[in-house]
C-alpha cells in the first residue's frame, strides 16, 4: 500500500494548483489522475475550442501570465501544454492513468482503492471538476460515442469535435449556453443548417466600453463574490454559463449573431415521442429574461465606470413563426448535439460526504468528513471558483485548512 499525507484526485488546473500550494508548504502528497494531465481539455471538447477567459485572467499559483498576448484567448492544445509545463516546473507528484475506485474513511484517515494500487492518506481532496459526466435529459444516454434517436445521430457536446466529423445534413443543438452557441456558430459558418433549442441563458457582450467583459466583472468584485453574500447561493450555482466565445477577433457569439448566420431558434426541448422532438413555447420568455439580466449588469458597469454611457445593445429579435416540433425521421435533422451540461458522479466516494442530492456536501470546500476536502467546483468559495484564474486562491485556502488538520491529527506514518 502506498502512503501520502494528502491524496489529490484529479490533475486538472485545480489539482495542479493545490499540488503547488502543498509543495510550497512541504506537505507530502500525491495527485491521482484517471487519464492524462488536463484530460478533459484533451478529450471532452471540440478541436477549435479556445478558453472563454482572456489570457491575463488564467494565472495559476506561482505562475502569472508572461506571454505577449494578455488579451487573447488560448486554444485548448496550448492550454494543455501550459498545464503540463506547470506540473513539470513544480515537479508535481502525479500518477496518470490511475482511476480511483473507492475512497473510504478509516480510523486514521482514508484508504483509496485504485486501478493500480491501494493508497493510505491522512487527507483527501476531490478535485475532479464541475464537468464530470454528460447530463442529457429525457433518459437519453451516451453509449460510447453516440446513439441514434429516430434516424438522427445523438451525441453530447463533449463528443463533438468538428463539422466534418458529423453526418451531412441539418443539426439540432439543445442548449444555448457557452458550448451550445459556440458549436452552433462553427457549424453555421461551415454551411450547416442549424436549429438551436434555447432555454435559460446569460447574454453578455465580449467587449464593453472598449474592455473585455471580464475586466469589468473583476474590477467590480463580481467574480470574487462569496456564496454567503448572496440572497440565493444555490440559484447562483445553477446559473448557465455565459454566452461568450474566445475568438481571436473578440466578436460576440450570441443568439443575435447566430440568427444573422441563418441559425433557427426554437424553445427548450419538452419531450421526445413518436419519432419527433417537441419544443416548449417559451422562447420569448427565455430571451426576455436574458435581455433584462444583461441590461441590469451593463447598467451597473456603466455606473461603476462613470462618464457617458455607451449605446445600448440591440435586443435579440424573436421570430414570430417557430416550429413546435421536428421530425427525427424525415432527414431534416441528421444530428442532435446535447449542450446540456454535466453532472457529478461520486459513487466512489465516502457516502457520508454526500448530500441528499448526491452532490458533495461542503462549506467552502470543507466537508463534514474530517480530512476530506473539495476544490475546483462551481461557487466553492467564490463566484470564480471553477474558473482557471479563480482556483488559485481557493487552493491556497484549502492548503491552509489541510495544514491545520495535519497539525492537529499528525502526519502519515512512514
Amino acid at each position: 500500500m502506498k502512503r501520502a499525507d494528502v491524496v489529490i484526485v484529479g490533475a486538472g488546473q485545480a489539482g495542479l494548483a493545490l499540488s503547488h500550494c502543498l509543495g510550497q508548504a512541504d506537505i507530502e502528497h500525491a495527485v491521482i489522475e484517471r487519464g492524462r494531465i488536463g484530460e478533459r481539455w484533451r478529450s471532452q471538447s471540440w478541436r477549435s475550442l479556445r478558453l472563454l477567459t482572456p489570457n491575463w485572467l488564467n494565472a495559476l499559483p506561482g505562475s502569472p501570465y508572461a506571454g505577449g498576448d494578455p488579451g487573447g484567448f488560448m486554444g485548448k492544445a496550448a492550454f494543455v501544454e501550459t498545464l503540463e509545463a506547470y506540473a513539470g516546473r513544480w515537479q508535481a507528484p502525479i500518477e496518470c492513468s490511475v482511476e480511483v475506485l473507492s475512497c473510504r474513511r478509516t480510523g486514521n484517515g482514508f484508504v483509496l482503492d485504485t486501478s493500480a494500487s491501494a493508497w493510505s492518506a491522512k487527507a483527501v481532496v476531490v478535485a475532479t471538476g464541475h464537468c464530470d459526466r454528460p447530463a442529457i435529459p429525457f433518459g437519453s444516454k451516451i453509449m460510447g460515442a453516440s446513439e441514434n434517436v429516430g434516424a438522427a445521430l445523438s451525441i453530447h457536446a463533449s463528443r463533438y469535435r468538428s463539422p466534418g466529423e458529423l453526418p451531412p445534413g441539418g443539426v439540432l443543438i439543445v442548449g444555448a449556453s457557452s458550448s451550445g452557441v459556440q458549436i452552433a456558430d462553427e457549424l453555421a459558418l461551415a454551411g450547416r443548417r442549424v436549429t438551436l433549442s434555447v432555454g435559460k441563458h446569460t447574454r453578455l457582450p465580449r467587449l464593453w466600453r472598449g474592455k473585455d467583459i471580464f475586466f469589468w466583472l473583476c474590477q467590480m468584485g463580481f467574480m470574487a463574490q462569496r456564496p454567503q453574500g448572496l440572497a440565493n447561493p444555490e440559484s447562483a450555482r445553477r446559473q448557465p454559463s455565459l454566452q461568450l466565445a474566445g475568438r481571436p477577433d473578440k466578436a460576440d457569439v450570441d443568439l443575435a449573431t447566430l440568427q444573422a448566420l441563418g441559425v433557427e431558434l426554437v424553445g427548450r426541448v419538452r419531450g421526445l415521442a413518436n419519432r419527433e422532438i417537441a419544443f416548449a413555447d417559451d422562447l420569448v420568455a427565455s430571451v426576455a429574461a436574458a435581455e433584462a439580466k444583461q441590461a441590469r449588469l451593463l447598467a451597473e458597469i456603466d455606473r461603476f465606470a462613470g462618464a457617458e454611457r455607451p449605446t445600448r445593445r440591440e435586443p435579440v429579435t424573436v421570430p414570430s413563426a417557430r416550429p413546435q416540433r421536428l421530425s427525427l425521421t424525415d432527414g431534416s435533422i441528421r444530428t442532435i448535439i446535447w449542450a446540456t451540461g454535466y453532472a457529478r458522479s461520486f459513487d466512489w466516494l465516502e457516502p457520508l460526504a454526500l448530500g441528499g442530492d448526491g452532490e458533495l456536501a461542503h462549506q467552502g470546500g470543507v466537508t463534514s468528513v474530517p480530512g476530506l476536502y473539495a476544490l475546483g467546483f462551481r461557487f466553492l468559495r467564490k463566484r470564480d471558483s471553477n474558473f482557471i484564474g479563480g482556483v488559485g486562491a481557493d487552493a491556497q485556502a484549502i492548503a491552509t485548512e489541510i495544514s491545520r488538520y495535519l497539525d492537529r491529527n499528525g502526519r502519515q506514518a512512514a
